[in-house]
C-alpha cells in the first residue's frame, strides 16, 4: 500500500486514511493510494463498507498546488472521484479540520459526508484564479442547490459544519471519536439505497422549470466579481451542470478549469500564494522564542480596538490601556458590537464570542501591563508621544517583554531609542480594521533581538495574519510606495481629471476602489495632518478639508454622501474647485487618457519598490507584492506591482518614467538606479536574490 494512504480493518469496516504531513494535500502519491486501496476493498467479502478520513486531525487541505505548473500525472483526480462515486459498499467520509477545494470533493464523491462540530469546508479555487476541476461545479449544487453552491464557489469562502449540515452538505455532525461516530453512522445505513451526488436530480430539475431565476442568479455573481474571467468559468460550468448530462459536464468542468490552471491570471494568484508563504518563513531562524501568555494594547482608539480583538481571537488575554475613560467605553461598545455582528452572521457562537470578549479586560493606568509579555502601542502619530510611552513601558514591564509599535510611518529605531532595552522593540503594523485585515508588516529595527522577531512572526502568524519582514524607514514598504501615488493623483486633478475618473480607472484595473473613494473612506484629514507636520501643501485635497469635506464621516469630500449611504456621488462644488485650481496653476485643458492615468498611479509606486530593493528595505520583490496584494488592496490577478512590471517589463517601465518625468517636470519621476540597471541587462526583478533585511 502507498506510504501515503494506510488502509485499517475491523469489525467489517474497511478505514482509508490520508496520511500527508502537514495538511495531506492531495498529489500524485496520494491519488495513486487511493486507487489502490479502493481498487483492493472493492472485493473485499470481509467488509461491508468503508470510511475516508485524514490523519493528524486533518481531512484534506486541497490539491497541491505545486503540481499545477508541472505535467499531469495519472491517475487524474477525475478518477479517483469517480472511483469513489462508484465503490460498491456505502462510503462515509469523515471530516475533520479541513475540506478544502480537492479535499472537499474527495468527500463529495463518497456516499455520505459526516464532520466534527469544528470542520470547515470550502471551494476556494476562485482565490487562485480558477474554479473546481474534480467536480465541485457538479457535485456540490445536485446535493445543496445553485443558490447555496454559489457563494461557495464563486467568493470561495468555507463553510462551518453547522452550516454545511443545515444546508445537505453533510449528513451529520458528531461529537466525540470521529472515527468511531463514523463507523457507528455507517452501521446505522447498512441496507440503505445509497445515491451519490451524481444520481441527484432535484435541484437540477427545480432550474430546468425556473431558467430565468437560475440566469439571474448567475447574473448578479458574475456582476459581482473583481476578476471576470474565472467567474465567467464559473458560471459556465454551472450551466453545463444543467444543461448536459453528468459526464458531459464533468468533462466542460475539466476543460474550463484546464483553461483557467495555465492562464496567466491563475499563475499570477499562484506566485502570490507561494510568495506569501516564503515571506511567512522570514525571521524564524532564532534558536528559541520569547513565551507570550498575556498581552497589552496602550491606545483605544480604532486600530488598539482591532488590535486587541485580534489577539482576543487568536486566545490570548489582553488589557486595553487608554488614560481616557470615555474612550475605552467606547471601545467596549465597538467590541461588543463587532462580536455582536460575528454572532448574527453565523461566524462565532454566542459561547466563543463572549470567551473572546471577557479576555479584554480595560485600565486607564499603563502599569496594566506590568505582567505582560507583549505590549502594542496604537496611539495616534505623534513620535514624542510615542517615545514617552515607550520609555514608561520600559520601567513598568519586566526585562524580556516585547515592546511593539504600531507606526505606520515613524522611525522605530528612535522610538526603541526610548528606552534602556532597544533589543526588545519592533514594529507590528497592522491595517485597519486590524482584526480583519489579513497584512501586518513586522518591522525590524537595528538591535531587535532575533528571539523578539521569531516571537512576533509566529505570534501574527498565529493571529492568522500573513507577516512580512521589513527594515526601518518612512513608512516601510506599504505606506512608502503609497504615498508616491498621493501627488500623483494631487496631480492629475490639478490637471482638471475628475475623481471619478481617476477611481473608474483604478477599479478597472482592479482595485475594489479607487484612490480617491479610499481618501473619503478613511478621512482627508489624516493625510492632511501629516502634510501639515511637512510643510507640504496640495491645492486640491487642502482646499475639500478647510471646506469641512474631510471625507464619509462629514457627508463629503471628494465625493457627497447622503445621510446614512456610503456611495459616492460626484458633486458640482468639487468639479468647479478643480477647474479653478487647473486655471490658477496656470494648467492648459488637455485630453488626459486612460492609459496615461493608470500610468501615473502605478509606475511611481512601482519605482519606489525598487527604491525599497536598493536600500534593502524589502527583501525581495515578492515580499512587496505580498504587502500590496494583502494590505492595499492590490488586485491578485495581476500578482503584485514588482510581478507586474516584470511583466509589462522594465524597458517599458524605465522609458515611461524618463517621459513623464520631462513631460511634468518631475525629478521624482526618474527611474530608480535598480530599474536602469536591470533594463539595460535585460533583466527583470525577479531576477534578484532575497537579501536580509
Amino acid at each position: 500500500m502507498s506510504n501515503v494512504v494506510r488502509v485499517e480493518t475491523s469489525d467489517r469496516v474497511a478505514r482509508i486514511l490520508i496520511d500527508r504531513p502537514p495538511v495531506n494535500a492531495m498529489n500524485v502519491d496520494v491519488r495513486r493510494g487511493l486507487l489502490e486501496a479502493l481498487s483492493v476493498l472493492r472485493g473485499d467479502a470481509g467488509i461491508d463498507g468503508a470510511i475516508l478520513a485524514g490523519a493528524g486531525g486533518r481531512f484534506c487541505a486541497g490539491s497541491d498546488i505545486e503540481e499545477f505548473d508541472a505535467p499531469p500525472a495519472a491517475p487524474s483526480s477525475v478518477e479517483v472521484f469517480a472511483a469513489l462515486e462508484n465503490f460498491p459498499k456505502p462510503l462515509v467520509a469523515a471530516i475533520a479540520g479541513v475540506a478544502f477545494g480537492g479535499g472537499l470533493e474527495l468527500a463529495l464523491a463518497c456516499a455520505y459526508r459526516v464532520a466534527s462540530p469544528d470542520a470547515r469546508l470550502g471551494l476556494p479555487e476562485v482565490k487562485l484564479g480558477m474554479l473546481p476541476g474534480g467536480g465541485g461545479t457538479q457535485r456540490l449544487p445536485r446535493l445543496v442547490g445553485f443558490d447555496r453552491a454559489a457563494p461557495m464557489i464563486f467568493r470561495g469562502e468555507p463553510v462551518s459544519a453547522k452550516e454545511a449540515e443545515g444546508s445537505g452538505l453533510i449528513d451529520a455532525v458528531v461529537e466525540g471519536d470521529l472515527l468511531e461516530a463514523a463507523v457507528a453512522f455507517l452501521f446505522a445505513r447498512r441496507g440503505d439505497t445509497v445515491r451519490p451526488a451524481a444520481a441527484r436530480s432535484t435541484w437540477i430539475d427545480r432550474v430546468r422549470e425556473d431558467r430565468p431565476a437560475f440566469e439571474a442568479l448567475l447574473k448578479d455573481w458574475t456582476a459581482k466579481a473583481r476578476e471576470k474571467k474565472s467567474a465567467n468559468a464559473i458560471a459556465e460550468a454551472f450551466r453545463a451542470a444543467v444543461d448536459l448530462p453528468f459526464d458531459q459536464a464533468l468533462q466542460r468542468e475539466r476543460a474550463l478549469f484546464v483553461e483557467r490552471r495555465d492562464s496567466a491570471e491563475a499563475k499570477a494568484q499562484r506566485y502570490l500564494f507561494f510568495a506569501e508563504r516564503d515571506a511567512a518563513k522570514v525571521g524564524l531562524d532564532a534558536p528559541s522564542v520569547r513565551p507570550v501568555d498575556r498581552t497589552a494594547v496602550v491606545g483605544a482608539g480604532t486600530m488598539g480596538v482591532g488590535i486587541a480583538m485580534a489577539l482576543a481571537n487568536a486566545g490570548l488575554p489582553v488589557a486595553l490601556i487608554d488614560s481616557d475613560e470615555k474612550t475605552l467605553d467606547r471601545a467596549a461598545a465597538t467590541i461588543a458590537t463587532n462580536y455582536r455582528r460575528q454572532i448574527e452572521s453565523g461566524a462565532l457562537t454566542a459561547i466563543e464570542a463572549a470567551r473572546r470578549e471577557e479576555s479584554i479586560r480595560r485600565g486607564t493606568a499603563i502599569t496594566a501591563a506590568g505582567d505582560c509579555q507583549l505590549v502594542i502601542e496604537a496611539v495616534f502619530e505623534d513620535l514624542g508621544l510615542k517615545k514617552e510611552i515607550f520609555a514608561t513601558l520600559d520601567r513598568v514591564t519586566a526585562r524580556g517583554t516585547i515592546l511593539a509599535t504600531n507606526t505606520s510611518t515613524l522611525d522605530v529605531d528612535a522610538i526603541a531609542a526610548a528606552t534602556t532595552r532597544p533589543g526588545d522593540v519592533l514594529g507590528l503594523h497592522f491595517f485597519s480594521p486590524a482584526h480583519i485585515m489579513r497584512l501586518v508588516e513586522v518591522v525590524k529595527g537595528r538591535a531587535t533581538a532575533p528571539d523578539v522577531l521569531k516571537t512576533a512572526v509566529m505570534l501574527a502568524r498565529k493571529m492568522g495574519k500573513a507577516t512580512v519582514v521589513v527594515g526601518v524607514c518612512d513608512g516601510f514598504v506599504g505606506n512608502r510606495m503609497h504615498l508616491r501615488r498621493a501627488p500623483n493623483v494631487e496631480r492629475l486633478l490639478q490637471e482638471g481629471v475628475m475623481p471619478a475618473t481617476i477611481d473608474r480607472v483604478a477599479t478597472a484595473f482592479g482595485f475594489a476602489m479607487g484612490p480617491c473613494a479610499t481618501s473619503d473612506l478613511t478621512g482627508l484629514d489624516v493625510q492632511w495632518r501629516i502634510r501639515q507636520a511637512k510643510g507640504i501643501r496640495y491645492p486640491v485635497a487642502d482646499a475639500l478639508c478647510e471646506m469641512g469635506r474631510l471625507g464619509q464621516k462629514a457627508g463629503a469630500g471628494y465625493y457627497r454622501y447622503d445621510p446614512g449611504s456610503r456611495r459616492p456621488l460626484e458633486d458640482p462644488v468639487v468639479h468647479d474647485l478643480i477647474r479653478k485650481t487647473a486655471v490658477s496653476l496656470g494648467n492648459a485643458p488637455r485630453a488626459i487618457g486612460d492609459e496615461e492615468i493608470l500610468d501615473r498611479l502605478l509606475l511611481p509606486m512601482i519605482n519606489e519598490g525598487a527604491g525599497l530593493l536598493e536600500e534593502g528595505i524589502a527583501r525581495c520583490p515578492a515580499d512587496i507584492d505580498v504587502v500590496w496584494a494583502t494590505g492595499y488592496g492590490w488586485p491578485t490577478w495581476r500578482g503584485g506591482p514588482m510581478y507586474f512590471a516584470d511583466h509589462i517589463g522594465l524597458i517599458t517601465i524605465r522609458d515611461r518614467l524618463e517621459r513623464y518625468s520631462t513631460q511634468l517636470g518631475d525629478e521624482t519621476l526618474r527611474p530608480a538606479r535598480l530599474i536602469k540597471a536591470l533594463a539595460a541587462a535585460g533583466r527583470g526583478f525577479s531576477s534578484l536574490p532575497a537579501a536580509r533585511v
